[in-house]
């Protein structure tokens, strides 16, 4: 199955003189349709890794397949273009345009690839009762609880039926109840065949994932299989 493997990447700062290493010749295999967690201690390269694969930051060294496609290389346009088509992002904080209403966040990511307005109401209207937020439609950011701004954040990077969910920390600014629902639509997402993968500093929510890989100083420590039902 097409999927994505990282070859011997670094990823190097410069801090004064000093050369430190966020990513220690990293080398890493995901399946399409994997669920994968992303632990460890803060520093460790977790955040890092994540936009590596996120395709917003670029490493020094090591190679980048994506779907058997080498983009090490691409241009910084080519890159965005893969991106936007292939990849959405769930952060810790929501990043919602305050002056727009939830339908217009979500709908935004087709207005920029330029899909017709009449495809653009199908999809909005689709992932709005998917995700259960009809009846918060026309309301602005502002005027959401936490739970369903995370969930605006969901549809709007779900929107372009991506190959892969990136989420760093998605249920860190929520309760636990708000918490365990984005999970669970995340979950239902993978289910359906994207691939997710989920930093978290949560025991819990790491083991809930197939795949459990412990960072420590830019490298792999360990990877765990988890038994999950």
């Amino acid at each position: 199955m097409m999927g994505i493997d990282l070859k011997n990447i670094n990823r190097v700062f410069q801090v004064g003189d000093e050369s430190v290493y966020a990513l220690n010749n990293v080398s890493l295999h995901i399946d399409a349709g994997d669920y994968i967690s992303i632990m460890g201690p803060s520093g460790s390269g977790k955040s890092t890794l994540l936009n590596i694969l996120g395709l917003l930051d670029r490493p020094n060294t090591g190679q980048y397949l994506f779907e058997n496609v080498d983009i090490s290389s691409f241009s910084d346009e080519q890159q965005a273009l893969t991106r936007s088509e292939k990849i959405g992002f769930v952060f810790q904080v929501f990043h919602l345009v305050p002056r727009l209403t939830a339908a217009q966040n979500i709908e935004l990511p087709l207005v920029l690839a330029g899909v017709d307005s009449e495809e653009r109401r199908h999809r909005v209207d689709k992932i709005l009762k998917s995700t259960g937020l009809v009846d918060r439609a026309h309301h602005k950011p502002g005027q959401l609880s936490g739970g369903q701004r995370q969930r605006v954040a969901m549809a709007r990077a779900t929107i372009m039926n991506p190959s892969i969910i990136l989420a760093d920390e998605p249920t860190g600014n929520l309760d636990r109840a708000s918490g365990k629902e984005i999970i669970e639509v995340l979950e239902g997402l993978n289910k359906e065949g994207m691939t997710l993968i989920i930093v978290t500093h949560d025991p819990g929510l790491g083991r809930r994932a197939h795949r459990q890989i412990r960072m420590i100083d830019g490298q792999i420590e360990a990877t765990i299989h988890n038994e999950v039902g």
